[in-house]
């Protein structure tokens, strides 16, 4: 194989700084594999979470981190079909068309390095041929990471998740990554009213560019319910979208919720939540997403078309650059929930 070693972002314990120090590959590439150069990433809310072992004991400590970024194929496995040496991809977490590969092995300290079928805080990756998208090599490869998870996700809950119909109103709760696109998603169908709530103004402004017709900052609300109300109609929203996880936010978008209406939690709860679930039974929905069951060898085509046909505009959704050496300090700018998506210049020295 071409890369015999490369630089990488390693979780060596839960709720520890990552190290970053060179890792060993294998020496060959097994069925439905694809090492790839790594040239942008960007980091998810998921990756925090990895870190914080938030779904309880981490069992595959060392881990490689990582699943949005854009990239250039090296060298494919046996079997690999669909991209080839020189082609320009996404890296991407949810299964798309190719084979699911073994999950590479790699070496670090003496020690076996896990990582899943996509890792991208790492400067060459071995992928599975599924986890790869591709798209033109002109089409910015900045934003190109967005659409491995933060935009894709935006577009499968509109469509998938919520079913946004014309005239619907929608509420989104968290003006991050996914937040922002989730706005621009409702906006590009055809949503009314679209209220994004968050506590920064700086993020609200972004989803106003971006489609918001209303804008709320919850530390400045007294009754953010009756707010909500005021705006939508007195029994609620039609779709609510909640990214932040935060329990009590996770409460409210539900309870604001129209009883015939649609609640879908795309944030990760670290507690337990109470709702009342009597309304359940008649005809509103909650639902978890899961990246907005999106399909990426369709979506991202059609995204990259609307982006270059000047029909949708992540600028501005990107907030923060930093290169693979300070992944640590570009975490906690992601902890501190003033960023948009934080992007990590990977093939940067």
């Amino acid at each position: 194989m071409k890369i015999a070693t490369a630089k990488a972002a390693i979780l060596t314990e839960s709720r520890k700084p990552l190290i970053v120090d060179e890792i060993a590959f294998p020496e060959t590439l097994d069925v439905g594999q694809v090492l790839v150069k790594v040239l942008y990433s960007t980091i998810c809310g998921a990756q925090i979470n990895e870190i914080a072992a938030a779904k309880g004991p981490d069992r595959f400590l060392p881990h490689l981190l990582g699943h949005e970024a854009s990239a250039v194929v090296l060298e494919t496995g046996p079997g690999v079909t669909t991209v080839k040496a020189g082609d320009t991809v996404v890296m991407h977490w949810r299964p798309s068309q190719g084979i699911q590969s073994p999950t590479p092995a790699y070496r670090w300290n003496g020690q076996k390095v896990n990582a899943g079928w996509v890792t991208t805080f790492n400067e060459h990756a071995i992928v599975s041929e599924n986890r790869l998208t591709v798209i033109s090599a002109d089409y910015d490869l900045k934003i190109a990471p967005l659409l491995g998870c933060a935009v894709t996700t935006a577009v499968g809950v509109i469509n998938n998740d919520a079913k946004v119909k014309i005239g619907e109103s929608v509420a989104v709760f968290g003006a991050g990554g996914v937040g922002l696109n989730v706005v621009q998603f409702a906006s590009l169908v055809g949503a009314y009213p679209i209220v994004a709530v968050d506590i920064l103004d700086n993020k609200l402004e972004m989803a106003r560019r971006l489609g918001a017709t209303h804008c709320i900052n919850s530390r400045n609300s007294a009754d953010l319910d009756a707010e909500l109300r005021n705006i939508t109609g007195a029994k609620g929203v039609d779709k609510v979208v909640e990214t932040t996880g935060v329990k009590s936010v996770i409460e409210l978008a539900y309870n604001v919720t129209h009883p015939d209406g649609s609640c879908v939690l795309v944030g990760v709860p670290t507690e337990k939540v109470t709702i009342s679930t009597l309304p359940i039974h008649f005809n509103k929905v909650l639902t978890g997403s899961h990246g907005g069951d999106c399909v990426p060898d369709i979506d991202i085509p059609r995204i990259v078309r609307l982006n270059q046909a000047g029909r949708l505009s992540f600028e501005g959704i990107i907030t923060h650059e930093f290169s693979l050496d300070d992944i640590n300090t570009a975490l906690d700018v992601v902890r501190s929930g003033e960023a948009g998506r934080v992007l990590i210049n990977v093939a940067r020295a």
